[in-house]
C-alpha cells in the first residue's frame, strides 16, 4: 500500500498522533515468526509478568489490555462491588473522555470533585467520602487519580501516600489511571513503583500507546487484596487478545531496557521548550497575548489564546481547545516531536499574535 498521509505534518493534539517507535516496530517484527499459544500462554505474555516485577516488586500482575479505557473500566470493576462508586476529579479522563464507559460498561457510579489542577487531596475526597452504610447512596469505596494528571500536573509520591493513607482509613481502594505514567516517572526522576506501589496504590492502568506503542496498555495489579475477577473481566469487557504475544511484545520493548524513560525525557523535554520559547518570545515581544493556565510540568502546555488566534493557528499545526469560553487550549508533545516542530509552531504563534 503506498503512504497515504504527509509524513513532514506534524501537530500538537495529542500523545496519540505520533507513530510508533522504531524500536517497538521491529520487537512487533520479531514476535511474529512461527505460532504461540494465543490469549496469553505465549512466552512474551509471561515475560513480560517477569519486566512488570521488575519495575514493581514481586507479587505484581499484569494483564495486558487494548486501550486505556478498557484498561480503567476493567480495572475498577475488578476493585468494587456492583454497588460501588469511585470517587475522581471532575477533570478526570474516566469521567469527561471516556463517553460513559465506567459506568454504562463497568456498571459502577463515578462521584466527582471540581479540582483547580486535576488533582485530588484527601480533604477533596471527603467531599464525596460519605454515606457508608446508607442503602440510597452508591457507596465510595475507590479513589481514582490519573498521573500525570489531564491538565499536565504532577502528583508527588508524598501526595499519593497522603490519599492512599486517608483512602485505606475509610476502607477505600487507591486506583491510578497511569495513561502518562512514564511521562510522570520522568519528570519526577522516580522509579515507577516510588509513587505507584511503594506510595500505596492497589492498582494501576499502566499506558504504552502515548509513548511509542501501536497500541496496549496493561491493568498491573499491585495490591492482590484489592481486585478480584481480572481473568474473567478482561474477556466479557473484551480487552481479551487472541494474539496477545504483539500487545506484551510492545510492553516488553518499551519497559525492558530505558525505551520508556527516554521516549518521556525526550516529550517532557519539548514541552518544556515549547512553553520556554513562547516565554521568551512574550518577554522580547515577538510573541502577544498568550498566558499560561497550568504549570507545564509533563508533556502538555495548556494556554489561553487571544480571540482567533487558535483557529488561524490550527491551519498550520493541529491542536484541541481545552475551555472554548476561556479560549483555552491544549499543546501535547510526543516521543519523535523536533526542536523544529515547536520552533516552527512559535514562530507562526509570534506572526499571528503580532500581526
Amino acid at each position: 500500500m503506498s503512504v497515504l498521509h504527509d509524513t513532514a505534518v506534524r501537530g500538537f493534539a495529542s500523545d496519540n498522533y505520533s507513530g510508533i517507535h522504531p524500536e517497538v516496530l521491529q520487537a512487533i517484527a520479531e514476535a511474529n515468526a512461527g505460532h504461540q499459544i494465543a490469549y496469553g500462554e505465549d512466552q512474551y505474555t509471561e515475560h513480560l509478568q517477569e519486566v512488570f516485577r521488575g519495575h514493581f516488586g514481586d507479587g505484581v500482575q499484569a494483564f495486558p489490555v487494548f486501550n486505556g479505557t478498557g484498561a480503567n473500566v476493567t480495572g475498577l470493576q475488578s476493585m468494587l462491588p456492583r454497588w460501588g462508586a469511585v470517587i475522581a476529579a471532575s477533570t478526570a479522563h474516566i469521567n469527561v473522555d471516556e463517553a460513559g464507559a465506567p459506568e454504562k460498561v463497568g456498571g459502577f457510579k463515578l462521584l466527582t470533585v471540581p479540582t483547580d489542577d486535576g488533582k485530588l487531596t484527601p480533604e477533596l475526597v471527603d467531599r464525596e467520602a460519605w454515606g457508608w452504610g446508607d442503602e440510597h447512596r452508591a457507596q465510595p469505596l475507590v479513589v481514582s487519580i490519573t498521573q500525570s494528571t489531564e491538565l499536565g500536573t504532577l502528583y508527588t509520591a508524598d501526595e499519593i501516600r497522603a490519599l492512599a493513607d486517608h483512602a485505606h482509613g475509610h476502607g477505600m481502594k487507591l486506583h491510578m489511571d497511569g495513561a502518562r505514567i512514564s511521562n510522570a516517572a520522568a519528570a519526577l526522576d522516580l522509579p515507577l513503583r516510588a509513587f505507584t506501589r511503594d506510595a500505596g496504590v492497589d492498582v494501576l492502568s499502566f499506558g504504552g500507546t502515548k509513548n511509542g506503542a501501536m497500541l496496549g496498555e496493561a491493568v498491573v495489579v499491585l495490591n492482590p487484596e484489592a481486585s478480584d475477577g481480572l481473568i474473567f473481566g478482561r474477556k466479557f469487557n473484551m480487552q481479551l487478545a487472541s494474539k496477545m504475544r504483539f500487545v506484551s511484545a510492545q510492553l516488553i520493548a518499551l519497559l525492558e531496557g530505558d525505551l520508556w524513560l527516554r521516549n518521556a525525557r525526550h516529550s517532557n523535554a519539548m514541552a518544556q521548550r515549547l512553553r520556554s520559547e513562547v516565554e521568551a518570545g512574550l518577554a522580547d515581544g515577538t510573541v502577544r497575548g498568550v498566558s499560561f493556565s497550568q504549570p507545564t510540568q509533563s508533556n502538555g502546555v495548556f494556554a489561553v489564546l487571544p480571540e482567533g488566534v487558535a483557529d488561524e493557528l490550527r491551519k498550520s499545526f493541529r491542536f484541541y481547545d481545552w475551555d472554548a469560553a476561556k479560549r483555552e487550549v491544549r499543546w501535547m508533545c510526543s516521543f519523535d516531536t523536533q526542536e523544529s516542530d515547536v520552533d516552527a509552531f512559535v514562530a507562526e504563534l509570534g506572526r499571528l499574535t503580532t500581526a
